[in-house]
Order: structure tokens, then sequence, then C-alpha cells
């Protein structure tokens, strides 16, 4: 089993980092493989071409940056967990780039996250965490992706690198959220049920 990671801080060693490597400790302890992508700085925007969708690629038609890598290693992966800073009350820029193309080309034709367990937290100076989460749970929603949750709300507080530690019911909750999706990881491989089929969804627009 692999739970893969991507940290949207473009800070390397920040807060998100920071987190990602205590939970990577119990994923240790429970022989789960784990790794950390990094989303960078130099990520780009959605084209709203429709490339992937008009020809069921599960890869974006822009080339420049590792969002196609990025889909390849969701693909191979059991869990996913997202894990971004909150910039001005959302999403960090360069993250929101990156979910915008990685689940349009990885999920909305052939779903390549159909059923995998998912998580995510955000770090943050001081306020706009809750929405910011409530965005990221929203992604992994819209893909059938089965959600993990901790005992509390993913939304751990530090603002300079490694003030993270500080926030010690914050680091109480990540470390649970690990423990959770190893348990789930562990559950549902075990389960000797077949899954819904997975099916193309049914997209439409509401201005003709």
């Amino acid at each position: 089993m692999k739970v893969l990671a991507i940290n949207g801080s473009v800070r390397r060693e920040g807060n998100c980092n920071q987190c990602l490597e205590i939970m990577k400790k119990e994923f240790k302890q429970q022989n789960i493989e784990f790794e950390i992508v990094n989303i960078g700085a130099d990520v780009k925007p959605c084209l709203a071409c429709y490339h992937c969708i008009e020809t069921g690629e599960t890869k974006c038609i822009q080339t420049k940056d590792n969002v196609n890598e990025i889909i390849d290693k969701c693909t191979e992966a059991d869990a996913i967990i997202l894990a971004s800073p909150v910039y001005h009350g959302g999403i960090a820029g360069n993250m929101k780039c990156a979910l915008d193309r990685i689940f349009l080309a990885g999920g909305c034709v052939d779903n390549q996250f159909h059923h995998k367990v998912g998580a995510a937290f955000v770090t943050l100076r001081r306020s706009g965490g809750m929405e910011t989460y409530q965005q990221l749970l929203g992604v992994m929603n819209a893909m059938e992706m089965v959600i993990v949750t901790s005992d509390y709300w993913n939304v751990i507080h530090g603002a300079v690198p490694g003030e993270v530690n500080e926030d010690l019911e914050g680091i109480d909750v990540i470390k649970r959220l690990a423990a959770n999706m190893s348990w789930m990881l562990k559950v549902i491989g075990k389960a000797d049920i077949p899954s819904p089929t997975a099916r193309q969804r049914i997209m439409m627009n509401f201005v003709r």
C-alpha cells in the first residue's frame, strides 16, 4: 500500500512539509509506503481547453511542469493527501492551479481517483483554515474518494517554518489522521466486496 502526499507549499521545508514528515512516521510504523511530491512555484493554470475530456486522455495538454507526473503517481497510489497553506483565505495559488488540472485530466473521464482513500489538511497563520480545508475536501468528494478524517478539523496553525510544532493539538490531529488513514487502507485491502463500477459522468452546462 502506498500513500502519496501532494504538498502545495512553495516552502519545501515549510509547515506543510513538517506536518507530512510527522505523518510519515505513523505510516512507517504501519508498513505503508509514503511519498511527498511538491507542486513548486512554476505550475501553470488550467487553460479550460477541455482537451483531456474531448480526447479521453488522463493527461493535461500542458507539459512544462510536473502535473502529468503527479497524475501518474496518483494513479499508482492507494491513498492521496492534499496539503496546502492558506493564502488570503483560500488554497495557495500554485496548488489550486495544479488541482484544477490534476483532477480534471485525471478524474473527469477515466477517473483515476475512484474509491482511493483521501485526506486533506491546511496550515495557516491566523484565519481561513476551515474554508480552505473544505475546498480541498470538495475536490476529493467530486472524485468518489473515500475521505478520512481525524478527531478534529485538520487545520494546523503556524506562520514561520517549524511553528506548527507549537500547535500541540494540531500535531495530535495530524497524527490521528495518519493512523485513521492507515486503518482505512487496511480495511479496504481486506474487504472481499466488489466496489461499484466506475462510469463516465454526465456533464451539462446550464447556459446553452
